[in-house]
């Protein structure tokens, strides 16, 4: 269950309506979500995500409401997984119900640049510059949570045990 890929970057208190705009809440379809996450600060953004890739941001990411479309948006736009200093309550277990995972280490984030690949190991929490061979620890989730995100989030992991 590992990550790799480009990093996108973000400041602080990035906010779940620039996430995804409150004009595009009328849906639920992740494509559509997706093909507009981050367009206000980031016009780019859907252009150039690519699967697997890695958004990185400072304090207080996924701050504002609490709907589900801010973490919706970003893993159907790509995004393997969120670093970042501090997220959001809310959004934090958002992003753990739909799958997306999300790591806390401050190190990280000020080590890493736009542009450059990022790998991530979930098991050991193990999050590596590959641009710059600087690597740093955060906090792994515990083996249900990897199982959760692995599952494509609370939903289908809940499905699956289930049935076992």
């Amino acid at each position: 269950m590992d990550a790799k890929g480009k990093a996108f970057r973000y400041g602080n208190n990035v906010d779940t309506d620039v996430i995804i705009p409150a004009r595009y809440l009328n849906t639920t379809d992740p494509k559509e979500l997706a093909s507009h996450c981050m367009e206000d600060i980031d016009a780019n953004f859907v252009k150039q995500v690519k699967a697997g890739d890695i958004m990185v941001a400072n304090h207080n990411f996924g701050c504002g409401s609490s709907r589900e479309h801010a973490p919706l948006a970003i893993k159907a736009a790509g995004i393997s997984c969120v670093i970042a200093s501090s997220f959001a309550r809310i959004f934090y277990r958002n992003s753990i119900n739909i799958g997306l995972a999300i790591l806390e280490c401050e190190e990280a984030v000020q080590g890493i640049k736009a542009g450059d690949t990022v790998s991530v190991d979930f098991s050991s929490g193990t999050i590596k510059n590959e641009s710059t061979g600087e690597s740093w620890s955060a906090q792994p989730f515990p083996p249900f949570i990897q199982k959760m995100i692995k599952a494509d989030g609370l939903i289908n992991y809940l499905r699956k045990e289930a049935r076992a």
